[in-house]
């Protein structure tokens, strides 16, 4: 009986102990913007993530961050070819998809994931510094998804969506202008160009067989499409 009580009150310390030591654990890996930002400097070569959506990134992100939208297909595939074994720092808004994601990492074999506590809130509370905003966004090849894609149509104001290639010349005649418009009609208007030769997937999804191709959304829903080039001044008409 006397034995039993032992073994079973051993158990028990046994689980608590484990238990402190997990949370101990955590806290180690669950970093204030300012230890967030120390750690970082210790390992300036490894990779930063940005689990927002494209449009949070597009707003403003820690430098030399990477955006792997943590709701988007992709994430689960892409971290997987990152070393395991190597540190990673995971950040979001407020930090609930960070800890999805830093959970999820960690399952499947990830040592070192430092978590920014309190998203990039914290850090722009601390008076930390981001990357400059910038409403023009370039996709890298096969970077952006159908998700990411539709994440960008989120906004209270008219997106204009601009596929154009490099080696087009009427694209190129129309980028300064929408930069101008980007910057003029920023309280009503926003502005994304994507490469059709880097991104043939959601070329493809979105049907595009002509450049330059305009798409106009609002509230998510395409209200207009413009094929081939347009001056500034007729552009600037077709914007509701």
């Amino acid at each position: 009986m006397r034995k039993g009580f032992y073994l079973g009150l051993f158990i028990v310390l046994f689980q608590s102990n484990s238990f402190l030591n997990a949370q101990d654990s955590a806290k180690i890996f669950n970093l204030t913007a300012n230890e967030f930002s120390d750690k970082i400097n210790q390992f300036p070569n490894v990779p930063i993530l940005d689990v927002r959506t494209p449009i949070e990134f597009a707003q403003g992100h820690i430098a030399k961050a990477s955006n792997l939208d943590w709701n988007s297909l992709q994430f689960k595939k892409e971290i997987d070819s990152f070393d395991k074994f190597k540190p990673v720092f995971v950040y979001c808004l407020s930090g609930g998809r960070s800890s999805s994601a830093a959970d999820f990492m960690r399952s499947i074999g990830f040592k070192q994931v430092y978590e920014l506590s309190g998203g990039i809130l914290n850090w722009r509370e601390a008076n930390l510094p981001l990357a400059p905003k910038h409403d023009e966004i370039t996709f890298n090849p096969n970077e952006l998804t159908k998700t990411q894609f539709d994440s960008l149509l989120i906004s209270d104001k008219i997106v204009i969506i601009d596929f154009y290639a490099e080696w087009c010349g009427p694209c190129k005649r129309m980028k300064p202008f929408l930069d101008e418009i980007s910057v003029e009609m920023a309280n009503k208007v926003k502005v994304y160009r994507i490469d059709v030769d880097k991104n043939m997937d959601i070329s493809n999804i979105m049907k595009i067989t002509e450049i330059p191709t305009l798409l106009f959304y609002k509230n998510s829903k395409l209200i207009l499409t413009q094929i081939g080039f347009i001056p500034k001044k007729d552009l600037i008409e077709l914007i509701p």
